[in-house]
């Protein structure tokens, strides 16, 4: 059985130049061809493609919106982005959204038939600047978990305790009271732990604190 596929692109030439190559494959049949993301989500349920080739800037809706709309109506779809864009603003939303491939209109031909194919087997197949973005994301995010992490055991006994009176909301001068400290002693704690969780405000700092149940066996 061939793959059905359809094209997303707002660009008359890219689209007929797409469909005359794909239909050389004996295993792929170009479905139908669609100028945006809102005249494919109209389109993919009379088309019922397998694999949905998808341009990023279009007007109308561009590909991360169509993308999200048609993987929140027809979960089981397969969509590969093909587009000119391969910096983070792009890359990741791109993914974030559900994208099973990621590829560049300069691709080599075949690897773009090979994403094609993956995609329809329910894998990934991304352009090697799409997966080194990928990875930097992810060791970024890395990062950011170990700097909280250590942050949080960087804070003295006294800060913690400061920290999880700002929970309940109380004021410096409440927990003063319930901590038996000056309210001088307070702000400077206060001062300190939001130095510590690089946060602005008590209102993050308690937000902070209660999404990474810094006091859960408290609760």
């Amino acid at each position: 059985m061939s793959i059905r596929v359809m094209l997303v692109d707002d660009h008359l030439i890219v689209l007929r130049g797409l469909k005359f190559f794909l239909n050389t494959q004996t295993d792929i049949n170009v479905v139908g061809e669609v100028e945006n993301g809102k005249v494919a989500l109209e389109k993919i349920e009379d088309l019922q493609p397998d694999v949905i080739l998808m341009d990023l800037m279009m007007p109308v809706m561009d590909g991360v919106e169509a993308t999200k709309e048609i993987l929140k109506r027809y979960p089981e779809s397969k969509i590969v982005v093909l587009t000119s864009y391969s910096d983070q603003d792009h890359v990741i939303p791109a993914l974030q959204a559900g994208a099973a491939g990621y590829q560049l209109k300069d691709v080599d031909p075949d690897e773009l038939v090979k994403a094609i194919r993956t995609a329809h087997q329910g894998e990934k197949l991304l352009h090697p600047k799409a997966t080194s973005l990928l990875l930097s994301e992810m060791s970024h995010d890395q990062k950011k978990k170990e700097a909280a992490a250590t942050a949080t055991f960087t804070l003295t006994k006294r800060e913690k305790d400061v920290l999880y009176q700002i929970t309940l909301g109380k004021s410096n001068k409440e927990i003063s009271a319930a901590l038996y400290i000056t309210e001088k002693t307070v702000k400077t704690h206060v001062s300190n732990l939001l130095s510590k969780l690089e946060v602005h405000d008590r209102t993050q700092a308690a937000i902070y604190a209660m999404k990474h149940d810094m006091f859960a066996e408290k609760a």
